[in-house]
């Protein structure tokens, strides 16, 4: 490990405290003129790291995403053991499942650009770089496939909590992976399973989530203006991505068994709305009526039928208010 990797996880344990040069460099066996140059490194690489005369340095929370500020708070809060940063790759969910080739542990992978993300159905996802993150977390379940919990589901309900948690905006969930605001597009969650056919035990599941967390609304493609904006798409974060990841992973932890089905439901972007969907080239219109306890949408027909909606094969075309 770099010594500039060893001087920032000990900035990070004393986050937002003073630690003085002579500290730092007893505690990790090094010079001090090993320090002052690791530490002139970080601030090179966007830290800020204030000094004074008697105190010593004092990191503030990055606005960069930093592996080591997420896996030292996520330890605390998570069973997230392993995290993997990249600055920029084709898309972390591939970056998963190259991982789950030759490793059986957990990872969670994280990204400040994409070149190649995908959403469900292979339709592409706006990735611009140091505006949001992009993550992919690799789970090893060892359940049958009714056993395991509803993923994408979960997903949702934790992020909208961590948004509520640390900010005083109300998000809401599109059925079945979409996070919104403000009646656009913040979030979008894509959770993909293998399973072993003989025991239908699911070997691995992989859950993607791609946020747009800071981009100006004026920067989104002119076709993704009306339906996509980011968390801060017209204020200064007052918040880093790191607490809001770090966030994240912990309501999803602390939910994983819990009633988040209702909290979904009363998150819902699409209950009492008047939907679309298509179905063997057929297109439908009908009132969203409720949601199950399994994650399907039942839609009140205009015939008075009630169609049940899974959430891997169809997706609404549009919603409306009635």
């Amino acid at each position: 490990m770099k010594v500039k990797e060893l001087v920032l996880r000990e900035l990070v344990k004393h986050l937002k405290q003073n630690i003085s040069g002579e500290s730092l460099a007893k505690t990790l066996s090094l010079s001090r003129t090993a320090i002052w140059e690791a530490i002139h490194e970080l601030i090179n690489d966007g830290y800020k790291i204030s000094s004074k005369t008697n105190k010593g340095y004092c990191l503030s929370m990055p606005q960069r995403l930093s592996k080591e500020v997420i896996e030292y708070f996520l330890s605390e809060k998570a069973p997230i053991k392993h995290i993997e940063f990249k600055e920029t790759t084709d898309s972390t969910q591939n970056d998963a499942k190259r991982f789950s080739l030759n490793n059986k542990k957990e990872v969670l992978i994280l990204s400040d650009h994409q070149t190649a993300g995908k959403g469900r159905f292979g339709r592409a996802y706006f990735s611009p770089a140091q505006k949001g993150f992009y993550m992919s977390l690799l789970l090893f379940p060892k359940r049958t496939h009714l056993d395991v919990p509803q993923y994408t589901l979960l997903t949702a309900v934790a992020i909208v909590r961590a948004v509520e948690n640390l900010t005083d905006k109300q998000p809401l969930i599109k059925w079945v992976n979409d996070i919104y605001l403000n009646g656009k597009k913040i979030c979008g969650i894509l959770s993909e399973a293998v399973t072993d056919v003989e025991s239908n035990q699911i070997t691995s599941v992989i859950i993607g989530i791609g946020f747009n967390f800071s981009t100006p609304q004026e920067e989104f493609p002119k076709e993704l203006q009306k339906k996509a904006t980011s968390l801060f798409a017209d204020t200064q974060p007052f918040i880093s991505r790191n607490e809001l990841i770090v966030e994240i992973w912990k309501q999803f932890y602390q939910l994983t068994n819990t009633d988040f089905i209702e909290i979904y439901r009363q998150h819902s972007f699409v209950l009492g709305k008047q939907v679309s969907f298509t179905e063997e080239n057929k297109t439908y219109q009908g009132i969203a009526k409720q949601i199950t306890d399994a994650g399907q949408l039942e839609v009140l027909l205009a015939d008075g039928n009630l169609k049940t909606l899974n959430a891997g094969e169809i997706s609404l075309k549009s919603i409306s208010t009635c």
